[in-house]
């Protein structure tokens, strides 16, 4: 037997010493969160966990386990079929369910009579969240900060995608949020990750980082859309130094407009995203900039959405929340064209040196 238990804070740490990381549990639970990297083989899929759930309660829990045997064995045959027959014998999986092991634990003791090194974590995928909250504390504190400060449009993403495309390590809260982070930052066609998953992604980036290396990230707020910062990064970010950002008013106009073009092509997404600003701006100032938009004068309504919205916002939370921002070195980019971005980004690392 070369069936191995493995607790969830060992796990942690040995990631990518695995051959695979399985997944055990339904499709649904998987799309929620699961441990970075890993592949979903689901033992029971999710109609059959609603139905053995079922028959559980209205017949009784024996004809309810008998029946789950039956799909368990065909599920994890269709696996092994698929996936194992061609894996050399030193493969070497990690796997895991939700808690119990029974899922997980049912597709290893196959996988380990075949012959095959198999690691199943112990109290499963709860047991593992548990562990990665407790560790993300310590992630943060290891690593040094440095936070880009800027008004909205300064270009703030680019330049971070700048560092990361040179070399620089770069966390990117607004790419793993899939959110650029203000009321109107939500990208059509992509849904923000759960919070457990954001989570998850967070942790993992952070977990890849050399603490003797500067990591750049971006002055979010503490929600970037639906999805919360970790309370330990958003308190280091905010008592790390600062750098700002700056960019000529028409050049940034010109970068909201590209990287919101979404909202240039579609003018009434743009005036239903508007109405979300009634409540601070009123109803008037709106209305005047959907009248704006509707006439095809774009580019004037996100000028104004700058000088009377996002700026003052901006300006007093940096002020209000980043204690040394009032001491932040300010880097001016020429344009916000990439090659600027990462002219500006050779710049930054050169000095650093």
């Amino acid at each position: 037997m070369s069936l191995q238990p493995i607790a969830a804070e060992q796990a942690l740490g040995q990631l990518n010493q695995f051959s695979a990381i399985i997944d055990a549990r339904s499709p649904s639970e998987y799309a929620q969160d699961h441990l970075p990297g890993a592949i979903n083989w689901p033992t029971l899929d999710d109609a059959q966990r609603q139905q053995i759930g079922t028959d559980y309660k209205q017949i009784n829990g024996f004809e309810a386990k008998k029946l789950g045997a039956v799909m368990a064995a065909r599920n994890i045959a269709a696996h092994i079929e698929r996936e194992v027959l061609g894996k050399p014998k030193d493969w070497a999986p990690l796997l895991y369910c939700w808690r119990g092991g029974k899922r997980s634990g049912s597709l290893a003791l196959v996988l380990d009579q075949i012959g095959f090194r198999v690691s199943l974590i112990e109290g499963g995928y709860k047991a593992f969240r548990t562990a990665l909250l407790a560790d993300l504390p310590k992630q943060v504190a290891r690593l040094r900060w440095r936070v880009v400060c800027g008004t909205t449009g300064s270009g703030k993403t680019r330049l971070l995608h700048a560092l990361a495309a040179q070399g620089a390590q770069v966390l990117d809260l607004e790419g793993l949020a899939r959110h650029r982070s203000s009321v109107l930052g939500l990208l059509p066609g992509q849904s923000q990750p759960s919070q457990k998953a954001f989570d998850t992604a967070v942790w993992h980036a952070l977990s890849q980082f050399a603490g003797d290396r500067v990591v750049y990230v971006e002055s979010e707020s503490k929600k970037v859309g639906n999805v919360a910062v970790p309370d330990s990064l958003i308190t280091a970010m905010r008592a790390s130094d600062c750098l700002r950002l700056e960019l000529d008013e028409p050049h940034r106009v010109r970068l909201l407009m590209q990287d919101y073009d979404f909202f240039v092509r579609d003018t009434e997404f743009f005036c239903e995203r508007l109405d979300t600003l009634v409540q601070v701006r009123g109803g008037p100032t709106v209305r005047q900039w959907q009248a704006l938009a509707r006439a095809g004068d774009t580019a004037e309504v996100v000028r104004q959405l700058l000088r009377q919205h996002y700026d003052p916002t901006y300006l007093a939370s940096m002020q209000r929340n980043f204690s040394r921002y009032a001491q932040a070195a300010t880097l001016t980019a020429r344009d916000e064209s990439p090659q600027a971005m990462a002219e500006l980004a050779r710049q930054m690392l050169e000095q650093s040196t």
